[in-house]
């Protein structure tokens, strides 16, 4: 899962130019997230997007444009879906 805390100057300034929704758009079509949020958090914009990270290599096509593009703070954090639970929880019995 990601989050992106957007700089509120630098979003504004997307925003303005009519850059943001491009910038979304392009993080989503790489991302082709199972879920995005976009809403208001820690008094910026914020967006969050649970993904499938196929390889840890592909971090930085992901984020760069976020730091560069929107001033973000970015937190990425592994989560799993329930069937992923259920596997893992199994394979623990089994070890």
């Amino acid at each position: 899962m990601l989050r992106a805390h957007l700089d509120v100057k630098v979003a504004n300034e997307a925003l303005s130019s009519g850059r943001l929704p491009q910038i979304m758009e392009s993080l989503m079509s790489r991302l082709n997230p199972e879920a995005a949020y976009f809403g208001p958090s820690e008094g910026v914009r914020c967006c969050s997007f649970v993904f499938d990270m196929q390889d840890s290599s592909l971090l930085p096509t992901i984020v760069e444009p976020l730091f560069q593009e929107l001033g973000a703070k970015i937190e990425i954090q592994p989560v799993m879906n329930a069937d992923d639970l259920r596997k893992g929880l199994a394979a623990l019995q089994q070890g």
